[in-house]
């Protein structure tokens, strides 16, 4: 009774041809506690939410020795701390691959978990200290494990979740990062009323920890993903996972289906291209056009998210707040604590209501003007009104921070959550792991740009930064432009009919036709089906 009335609940509020098809019994429980590993990105979102707050503290500063420096000087300081956990994301992309392919995606992610607990160990020793060299170790290490968890976590959930709630069971990657970046944010604003000395600053980052524990706890009592026990032949164990995911019986049409349709797949990719070395899978990449095709969307999807300037403001909102008008830490700790607030309720009305309803394609549309028209109109303030000293704020100003906080609705109801979701639901099954990865990448590397950049941006674009609000303004529209030419729908698909809304196996056997390297018995074989 409570899974038919849990699938009558959701049948009303997703909207899609695949909740119409599939029996009421896969939306059991187990299903929905697949969202724990999203403590995956929690630990990015804690994160970011924690060094901005941190670094704007005064006593933080004085322990490090820049208090009295310049803004321009500050800003260097501040930007290179918090980008150096970034370039440890980015190296993490390069060696998930191989760990994930080789243990799993469960072990991996519990792997992450501990890495993350050292590099955080680490940052609260130095900050004790006030050693630069042993804060940097530790947000670079912290940044292996944060790198590795943020392609994992949507990975490992998409191969798990039923296709008519995909989306909205990845999104919750997105929902546990705006979660992180919210309670950390309290987090420092109550540590800066509350605490004093060295506490202040080292009770913040002690409790980025907490993340990575509950990850590490939860990730025992889920199951591996299926599709990799299929990638490993494991058909015995992929059918026990399946069985126990979907809550029903080894011989149910819908779950024979399902094991159908992995079959069929792997051995259409290894018709394909052969066995799965490092050459092959990069020739199946980039030589196949519509996997091409499917990683150049991964690419562009990551940059346009970092170019919306969402880690300017979740990283540095209380220099952004500050820079609009708002005086006093306390205050800009508030407002970001309110902005956190914001994020994590627009988060949670795209999934529940408009993911695996609207649909990717539209979501991305509309919240790409909408962003646009946002940073547009906070930057003409900073241009034609920006804020005086000892003056109080106009109503100009109160409209450019309401902007600030519609803006991050915007994000969670587009760019956030759906880049993830097509990244890790649009590759091919073999290349899936790579495909996240390089997107993953492709998102720290961007991030890093961000994070090294922004606060010299708004010292040097004009007053209150208004430069910077119309240049991430005028990568939306570009943003909405790609995405109108270029992002297929794929709301209610099961992962193994993404070959064929690319149109990969056709390309895939014309490629080996013309290919003399590829095995003879692919060209054999299609020799004879012609």
């Amino acid at each position: 009774m409570a899974i038919s009335t849990s699938a009558k609940v959701l049948k009303l509020i997703i909207r899609n041809d695949a909740m119409k098809e599939d029996p009421v019994e896969i939306y059991g429980w187990r299903v929905f506690a697949l969202v724990w590993a999203g403590f995956g990105g929690m630990l990015f979102g804690w994160d970011i939410g924690t060094i901005g707050g941190v670094l704007a503290m005064p006593l933080m500063q004085e322990q490090y020795g820049y208090s009295t420096f310049n803004a321009a000087a500050k800003a260097d300081i501040s930007q290179n701390i918090a980008s150096t956990l970034q370039a440890g994301c980015f190296a993490a992309c390069f060696i998930t691959p191989w760990l994930t392919d080789r243990w799993g995606r469960r072990y991996a992610l519990i792997g992450t978990g501990m890495i993350t607990i050292v590099g955080v160990v680490m940052q609260t020793g130095s900050a004790n200290t006030g050693n630069f060299p042993a804060m940097y170790v530790g947000r670079f290490t912290a940044g292996l494990g944060v790198g590795a968890a943020s392609m994992l976590t949507p990975l490992y959930v998409s191969e798990c979740a039923p296709r008519a709630i995909r989306g909205g069971l990845t999104a919750f990657y997105q929902l546990f990062i705006v979660t992180g970046v919210m309670i950390s944010f309290w987090i420092n604003y109550g540590a800066l009323l509350h605490l004093q000395g060295k506490a202040t600053y080292m009770v913040p980052l002690a409790f980025q920890c907490l993340p990575a524990l509950l990850l590490i706890i939860f990730m025992f009592f889920v199951p591996e993903s299926p599709r990799w026990t299929a990638k490993q032949d494991d058909w015995e164990r992929t059918t026990q996972i399946i069985v126990r995911l979907r809550g029903l019986p080894a011989d149910h049409e819908y779950v024979r289906n399902e094991i159908s349709d992995m079959a069929r797949q792997l051995e259409n990719e290894r018709n394909l291209i052969g066995d799965a070395t490092t050459k092959t899978l990069l020739k199946e990449m980039w030589l196949i056009p519509g996997n091409r095709k499917r990683t150049l969307i991964t690419i562009m999807l990551m940059i346009w998210q970092q170019m919306t300037g969402v880690n300017a403001i979740n990283y540095y909102a209380p220099q952004i707040f500050q820079a609009l008008g708002m005086k006093g830490t306390s205050v800009q700790l508030f407002a970001t604590g309110v902005y956190g607030i914001v994020k994590v309720v627009g988060c949670f009305i795209f999934l529940v209501f408009v993911a695996d309803s609207l649909g990717r394609r539209w979501s991305l549309l509309w919240t790409s003007a909408a962003q646009a028209i946002a940073m547009y109109i906070v930057g003409i303030y900073g241009k034609v009104q920006p804020p005086q000293g000892g003056v109080p704020i106009t109503a100009f100003g109160y409209v450019a921070i309401v902007l600030i906080y519609a803006w991050a609705v915007f994000f969670q109801f587009g760019w956030g959550p759906v880049c993830w979701i097509l990244v890790s639901e649009i590759p091919t099954a073999r290349l899936r792991a790579l495909n996240v990865a390089l997107g993953a990448a492709t998102q720290w590397l961007f991030n890093f740009i961000i994070a090294r950049t922004v606060l010299t941006m708004q010292v040097t674009m004009g007053t209150a930064g208004y430069g910077m609000f119309f240049l991430f303004g005028t990568f939306g529209w570009i943003m909405g432009i790609f995405v109108w030419f270029f992002i297929p729908e794929t709301k209610g698909l099961s992962l193994e009919k993404m070959d064929e809304l690319f149109g990969v196996v056709d390309q895939g056997k014309r490629m080996d036709d013309a290919d003399p390297e590829a095995p003879i018995e692919v060209r054999e074989h299609n020799a004879e089906k012609k």
